[in-house]
Parts: structure tokens; sequence; C-alpha cells
């Protein structure tokens, strides 16, 4: 483990830091700063030749400044010798637009991935990405891990009776029955029509939910808008509690507000992005997912497996 060495930039320095902890290590050092016009200056402090080295760095919110810092710091890192550079991307930004799905425009998920293994990075470390489909846009490995068990976990302990688990589109069902199956509970879909990039209509409700408890399970919640939809079909359907269960809360706009006056109970999240400190509701939980990186961490670096945290 002598030979490891962990970084980070601006976007979740509580996260990394949770990481190291949990490795039993302290964060290398690096200066990740501005010049006087806005540009992004970079300098790693600590010798890094020879050594496994691993940068820490959501593309969340600012994200066009945390993806520049991130390029910026394994160009810096590969230009340092370092022997081999691990991306450890808790949230994969620029991740919804995957596909041409109108004329004339971007696939930002490739164009991500490209700039990434240009700037020399030799691994990636992510987390429950938009879409399946993304790992192939990389020709370099790529380790998708997934935050089920951590939320998995948490609903367990709460021993809810009469649950239904429901995807809130075609493209969750996957997701969906894993958590079904993991919780031994009944599974639901919405189908619903995109009218924005940023919200959604629901038009039918497939499966039978009314007097339970549900779970909306997801990738991401940005707006709220499809939440929010999803929450009040489930509402008109009967559904006594209402859950979700999110792993990425990018929560942007009003969604914090619009949760709040929601019907939902609980909203669960996990620390891949960073929840804002001045925020004070019972609504919304947030969940570490700081041993299960740390985990993969130390198997990538000691050659090991990392298939055994997929398990229930």
């Amino acid at each position: 483990m002598d030979k490891m060495m962990i970084f980070t930039g601006n976007a979740h320095p509580k996260l990394a830091n949770s990481i190291a902890v949990k490795l039993n290590t302290k964060l290398s050092s690096v200066f990740v700063g501005r010049f006087s016009e806005g540009e992004i200056r970079v300098k790693i402090n600590d010798n890094v030749r020879g050594r496994d080295v691993f940068v820490i760095q959501s593309t969340c919110p600012p994200a066009n400044d945390n993806l520049m810092e991130l390029l910026i710091m394994i160009d810096a890192l590969r230009r340092a010798s370092a022997w081999r550079i691990t991306a450890v991307i808790p949230h994969y930004g620029y991740a919804r637009q995957d596909r041409k799905d109108q004329p004339r425009v971007p696939i930002t998920a490739k164009l991500v991935a490209n700039l990434l293994t240009t700037s020399g990075v030799d691994r990636i470390l992510t987390m429950d990405l938009h879409a399946g489909q993304i790992q192939g846009f990389f020709d370099i490995p790529l380790d998708h891990l997934f935050a089920i068990n951590v939320l998995v976990d948490y609903f367990s302990k709460k021993k809810l009776k009469n649950l239904v688990i429901v995807a809130p589109d075609v493209g969750g069902i996957k997701m969906a029955r894993a958590y079904a199956k993991r919780l031994k509970a009944k599974l639901a879909i919405l189908d619903k029509r995109r009218s924005s990039p940023e919200s959604t209509e629901v038009m039918h409700l497939l499966g039978d939910v009314e007097g339970g408890k549900a779970i909306i399970v997801d990738d991401l919640v940005a707006t709220g808008g499809s939440l929010i939809e999803a929450i009040n079909a489930l509402h008109k359907r009967g559904v006594k509690e209402i859950y979700a269960a999110i792993t990425h809360g990018v929560l942007s706009g009003n969604a914090i507000s619009r949760i709040k006056k929601s019907y939902l109970k609980e909203l669960l999240i996990t620390d891949t992005i960073p929840f804002p400190s001045s925020v004070k509701t019972n609504k919304i939980k947030v969940l570490s997912v700081a041993g299960l990186l740390a985990d993969a961490i130390k198997r990538i670096h000691t050659d090991q497996s990392i298939s055994c945290l997929f398990e229930e």
C-alpha cells in the first residue's frame, strides 16, 4: 500500500477524505487553484514517480470546472511519471446525452470519455452510470460500481411491509428488478412521456400499488420534475408511503423546495455529489459510499477482483 497515492480536486474533498480514512492513509498534496483570469492552475506537490495514483473527482456542478480540474490533474500526474493513474469519478457528468435521440445533438458521454483517455488516464472507477453502454465508450479498463447494496441496507432495517419497487421509466426496469429481488418486494413501472429535457408527464402506471408502500429507484435527480410527477401519480393510486432511492442527488434549481412540499416521505441519496450543509430537512437523507469506493480502490491497487462488491 506504500506505493498508492490519493489526490483530489475541489469537487468533493469531504468524500475524498472519508475514502482516505477508510484506507488508513492521507490525501497527497496538490495545489488546484486559478490564475488571475480564471484558468485552472495545478501543481502536484508530492513525488509521484512510479506510484499507483488515484484521483478522486466527481464531475458534478460546476461540471465544467470539475471536469477541467480532473483533466489537468491527470496530465500533470502523467508528466510527473506516475506508474498508473486511475480516475475515481463517483458521479460521471455529461452522461445524460449518451445517444442521438434528436437531430443535430452531441453525444457528450462519448466526448468526455475521449477527453479522459486523451489526458492520459489508465483506468476509470465510477458509480451508477446513467446508461450502462457508456462503459463501451472507453478503450481503457472501467470498473462500474452500484450503490444498490448501500441503499438496500437502509430499507432492510426499516422492515417495510407491503412494499413495491417503482421503476420511473422503462429504462429503469433492470435496476428496479434488482431492488425488488433484494427487498422481496413487488415491481411496478411508470410509463411516461418526456415533454422537455427536464420534465416528463406520467401516462400509465403498470402494477398493483394501491394501499402499499413504494420506493422509486433511479440513478439521478436533477430539478426533480420527473420525480414529482412519479410521486403524484403514485399518490393518486392510493400509495400510503412514498420513498425514493436515488444515487446521484444533483438537486439543481428549486428541486429541494419541491421535494419538501411533495407527498414524498423520504429521499435517499448518496454522497457522490456534495449535499449543501445549509439545507435543513428531514425529507432528504445522505448515505455514504466512501467505504464501497475505498474497497474498490484497495482491490484495484492490489490486483484483486472487485466483482464481490456487486454481490448481495
